[in-house]
């Protein structure tokens, strides 16, 4: 049982608004929902790579350190290692030379360092939010994005959230809460490691808010496997035609806005009817 002066309880109670606030974010509402696109969902795992890159070298950094040592859990936690097949998976071998860290991700990494290196105490915030979240909503996203995405069932691309040496996850969490109930913490430090925690969160929302803009950017063409559309909003690179007329060229006007045009004439609309009747009283008596 739980007393509501324990660590455990007080970040539940403390970041219960972030956690809601998080969860009803436009990029999360849509993951949920099946409504993600690849280019995002690449992109998400790139930020949790320098994020986890980040964290698990500060949690390396105090694994003697007694007021986070007992949180260390590098063989069953660790994601890591876990990331870098996802980015395999998504970007080649060369996955190096193909991400950066975004803009609201470095803000988090740097939080991240600054507390491993200057208030360890606070280390116990992150490792909260990051792993009991993706022990419990992430094993939902695991399955959304494996359907939403037509991920292989052989779960490339989702290793990130598969935990092989956590046999029960409901139990492995309740073993990670005793362990911070236990921590010797004074009632001061418990109110900065909640405000840390609710910190965390404002982070991961802002990673979420840059992802949602990148995704509304992108048109569907601009998704893996797509299908260039010459209608204007289409990939400039899939249609030299419209690319020349854009920049101002007097070049050819594009063959696919042409037929269209061409098509809405009302003597060419009569014209293509009455081929139609033609082809279709052909078709029927081969037919009989």
């Amino acid at each position: 049982a739980c007393s509501p002066t324990d660590l455990s309880e007080l970040l539940k109670e403390g970041t219960k608004e972030s956690h809601d606030r998080a969860e009803n974010t436009p990029f999360v509402k849509d993951f949920l929902k099946g409504q993600i696109k690849k280019e995002p969902f690449k992109l998400g795992t790139v930020a949790l790579y320098f994020t986890y890159s980040a964290l698990e070298e500060e949690m390396d950094r105090n694994k003697d350190n007694p007021i986070f040592a007992p949180l260390y859990f590098p063989l069953e936690l660790h994601r890591r290692e876990a990331l870098v097949k996802d980015l395999k998976y998504f970007y080649g071998e060369d996955w190096k030379e193909k991400i950066q860290c975004s803009e609201a991700t470095q803000r988090y990494v740097d939080r991240i360092h600054h507390v491993g290196q200057h208030e360890p105490e606070l280390l116990v915030a992150h490792a909260y939010t990051r792993y009991m979240g993706d022990l419990s909503g992430g094993q939902v996203l695991k399955k959304v994005a494996q359907r939403a995405l037509k991920l292989p069932s052989t779960e490339e691309g989702i290793q990130f959230y598969m935990f092989d040496n956590i046999s029960n996850a409901q139990q492995f969490k309740q073993l990670y809460r005793a362990r911070m109930n236990s921590l010797d913490l004074d009632k001061n430090t418990k109110e900065r490691i909640v405000e840390e925690a609710n910190q965390a969160f404002r982070f991961n929302m802002q990673v979420f808010d840059e992802l949602d803009a990148i995704g509304r950017a992108l048109t569907d063409e601009g998704q893996d496997g797509g299908v260039p559309v010459h209608d204007g909003k289409g990939d400039l690179r899939k249609c030299p035609y419209y690319a020349d007329n854009l920049a101002g060229g007097a070049g050819p006007s594009c063959p696919f806005r042409a037929a269209a045009a061409l098509a809405k004439q009302p003597l060419v609309q009569l014209i293509l009817a009455a081929c139609v009747a033609v082809a279709a009283g052909a078709i029927a008596w081969y037919i009989m």
